[in-house]
């Protein structure tokens, strides 16, 4: 079973950074996604960044130039690095793991971290 632990939400001011963490734990599947979604309020979960097993990197236009999607196999931890940030990126942030065997996919979460943009 895979456990995704994130951290490094908070509040920001508009034109500010953070650096969302998630690191993974219990499994070894050789093909897979790590990604991370946000929900804002009354709004649809949303892909903001992905990363696959293979290092292809794909943003949300609304994002791009300005977060940036990476991964630490030592740590085998994922970061987003959220640059000149904006009201509208407000949100929940989740960190999302898609593994795919026997042509299934399975997709797993962590807790949620809030991300808040105001001054």
């Amino acid at each position: 079973q895979v456990q995704l632990v994130e951290s490094g939400g908070g509040l920001v001011q508009p034109g500010g950074a953070l650096r969302l963490s998630c690191a993974a734990s219990g499994s070894g599947v050789p093909v897979y996604n790590m990604g991370w979604y946000r929900q804002g309020p009354g709004k649809q979960r949303e892909l903001v960044a992905r990363i696959t097993s293979g290092g292809n990197t794909n943003y949300a236009d609304s994002v791009k130039g300005r977060f940036t999607i990476s991964m630490d196999n030592a740590k085998n931890t994922v970061y987003l690095q959220m640059n000149s940030l904006k009201p509208e990126d407000t949100a929940v942030y989740y960190c999302n793991r898609q593994e795919f065997i026997l042509a299934k996919s399975y997709d797993y979460w962590g807790q949620g971290t809030q991300v808040t943009v105001s001054s």
